[in-house]
């Protein structure tokens, strides 16, 4: 916003610093001076008023306050500007011109209005022409050049109406009827709507209120008569109707950002004293006044303990009664710690104490205030367990390769009936955003499923996971699952790398006594299950079951369109009451292991996990691993048979195992082995 250097000196008693020392010290202590340049015999600044400060600094009056308050110089606007000696004819009464009707007081908070008889309309005087064109404004006449320079002056917009043009001489307030029109004053047309605020007389618009006027009433070269407006809009109402119409101008500019409505009366007497000393006329007595609702100053208590407590440096009680009364703040000790300040109304910028303390750090100078570190006690936050072991599973399956995936919490009808959900009961969402959203997930698995399909075009093998909450229906409400789907095309030992998966992660959240038992569902679960009965397990900690891992079923599989896909499915609420921050430490063991071979046959419905958990047991503390390294389904074997072949590692802490040793242990294993019902040991 531009701002002329003699115009402010004209309103400060004193000489201002040189215009490059005021344009720094207004950036240190106000507004940062974008610009400064020369023009003529004067010079323009260009400030960067924040939008706060716009009801009382978006004027020349209040750059001047500002620049009294820091420097300390008398401020003279006060007597020479706000309150101008007005000659009014008292033969003259302005209600006998004129007759305002606000229609809604809370659009327009308030509409002052003067009346002027008996002007001429000539050329402005130079010296008005000059600031005009400083601050990039085009002179056109003494009355029209009088209104805007009222505004850069005192930052309240007016607007003069020729009199004589008015329909009765009434002036209305009131929102525009769907498909009125308005000429503006540079001839463009306009359609208004009932969001647009106008003034009216009884016939047609006569303004966009707050925003441009119209051609109707426009001052001319024969106007002798006129009407002064001085008003306060809602901000948010001009904002929308200069979006609306695409017009921005000085006044919208103002008016968007609030202004005091107990400036208008102080602008229009401004404006009718200026008026009177370039165009002469007659200024009829009183002011014609609609302010139903006056705005008054507020009152804040400053607490001086606060003020030092809050700026981290001691000032003195006299040091900030000074600065409140630079301020032009009015101020009652109420105690020998506090004082009640009287805020003006034109800061509307400040509300509560922290804002007073802001105005007094910055009228004492930051650059004074001492750049200490803060006293503060670190207390470190409760740990949240919830959070923490969900980020170490989510680790510990990144390091084994997975990828974290995040599905929105809704399954569609066709999910629902592909995971056999038809009798089981879960919420349905009485407004889905969409057919795929129509009820809330009860597993993470259907969307995992959801996923492989759409990248199994893509990629020949990926691993895949996600963390969160199901929702199992109003009786046993929602808990938090971690699922996981591995797709392999070609390979088909994808059940036993998921196995190793689902150790790692279970050893390294400390889980001990992990084991995995065969899934026997009852009849009516067999019927809705979604695993294939002979590739599925459940996993179990210290004998509480806490979820499955295993191959989908065929026909889950073929209606989603899918070869194979092996899947687990945890209960992480169940999972994190078992984990464990602390770790037994186990050293490797310093002496040599030994590893045999084992093949044996069995019947295809018997599941590995029963073949390892024979070995683990018979073997006892000396089978140290047992590693499955091939299933083989050939024509050369028997009839629904397979050959599971296994290395087992056979290691000791404290001793290196003798041949023997071993070949004892091994041969117990199978002969516990072949006292299974077909199962048949392969020499």
């Amino acid at each position: 916003m531009l701002f002329s250097y003699n115009w402010l000196q004209s309103l400060i008693k004193g000489k201002l610093p040189k215009p490059e020392k005021l344009a720094e010290v207004l950036t240190m202590h106000s507004f940062e001076v974008e610009e400064l340049k020369n023009k003529g015999k004067d010079w323009v600044l260009d400030i960067a008023v924040t939008a706060n400060r716009a009801s009382d600094c978006f004027s020349h009056i209040g750059i001047a306050r500002e620049i009294s308050a820091i420097t300390e110089f008398n401020f003279l606007a006060y007597a020479r500007k706000l309150n101008p000696k007005i000659k009014e004819d008292k033969k003259l009464k302005a209600r006998d011109f004129i007759n305002v009707d606000v229609k809604h007081s809370l659009d327009c908070p308030r509409y002052a209005a003067r009346v002027i008889t008996d002007i001429k309309i000539k050329p402005s005087p130079k010296w008005i022409q000059e600031r005009l064109i400083s601050c990039n404004l085009r002179p056109i006449n003494n009355v029209v050049d009088s209104g805007n320079y009222v505004m850069l002056e005192t930052g309240q917009p007016l607007h003069v109406f020729d009199l004589d043009k008015l329909s009765k001489g009434k002036i209305i307030v009131r929102r525009a009827k769907k498909g009125e029109k308005i000429i503006s004053l540079d001839n463009e047309k306009y359609e208004l709507d009932d969001s647009v605020l106008i003034i009216a007389d009884q016939e047609d618009p006569l303004a966009v209120a707050g925003i441009k006027g119209g051609r109707k009433a426009e001052i001319s070269a024969k106007t002798k008569n006129i009407v002064l407006e001085s008003a306060n809009f809602e901000p948010h109402l001009v904002r929308k109707a200069s979006q609306k119409l695409k017009i921005r101008t000085d006044a919208s500019l103002r008016f968007e950002h609030g202004l005091d409505p107990n400036l208008c009366e102080q602008a229009i007497n401004r404006l009718a004293e200026l008026i009177q000393d370039i165009a002469g006329g007659n200024i009829a007595r009183g002011l014609v006044d609609v302010y139903p609702n006056k705005t008054k100053p507020r009152k804040i208590r400053l607490n001086l303990d606060y003020v030092e407590s809050l700026l981290g440096v001691k000032i003195s009680k006299k040091e900030i009664k000074n600065i409140l009364q630079r301020l032009s703040f009015q101020w009652k000790e109420n105690s020998s710690r506090s004082i009640d300040v009287k805020v003006p109304t034109r800061r509307m910028d400040i509300n509560i104490q922290e804002d007073l303390i802001e105005e007094i750090g910055r009228l004492y100078g930051y650059e004074k205030i001492p750049a200490d570190f803060p006293t503060v006690a670190l207390v470190p936050p409760k740990k949240n367990f919830d959070i923490f072991w969900e980020d170490t599973a989510k680790n510990i399956l990144k390091e084994a390769g997975l990828t974290e995936v995040y599905n929105y919490s809704f399954i569609s009808e066709e999910q629902k009936k592909v995971f056999n959900y038809e009798n089981v009961e879960i919420v349905e969402l009485e407004n889905p955003m969409s057919s795929d959203s129509k009820y809330l997930r009860p597993s993470l698995i259907p969307n995992l499923v959801k996923n492989t399909r759409e990248n199994a075009h893509f990629f020949e093998e990926f691993k895949i996971f996600e963390l969160g909450k199901v929702f199992k229906g109003s009786k046993n409400g929602e808990k938090r699952m971690l699922s996981g789907a591995f797709f392999q095309e070609k390979r088909r030992e994808a059940f036993y790398e998921l196995k190793g998966v689902i150790d790692s992660l279970l050893n390294k959240l400390g889980s001990s006594n992990v084991w995995y038992d065969s899934y026997k569902p009852t009849p009516e679960q067999s019927k809705i299950t979604i695993w294939n009965l002979n590739k599925c397990a459940e996993v179990k900690v210290d004998n509480q079951e806490i979820g499955f891992l295993g191959e989908l079923s065929s026909k889950v599989l073929r209606n989603v369109g899918i070869p194979s896909l092996v899947v687990f499915d945890l209960d992480f609420e169940k999972l994190s009451k078992l984990t464990s921050e602390e770790h037994e430490y186990q050293p490797i063991s310093k002496h040599p292991a030994a590893i045999r071979d084992l093949a044996v046959l069995v019947s295809l419905e018997v599941k590995v996990v029963e073949v390892l958990n024979k070995i683990n047991t018979v073997g006892g503390k000396l089978v140290r691993d047992v590693d499955l390294f091939d299933i083989y389904e050939g024509e050369e074997l028997p009839e629904n048979k397979k050959n599971l072949a296994f290395h087992i590692i056979y290691q000791a802490e404290n001793r290196t195992l003798k041949s023997g040793e071993v070949d004892n242990v091994h041969q117990k294993i199978v002969r516990a082995l072949e006292k299974e019902l077909e199962w048949q040991v392969r020499r």
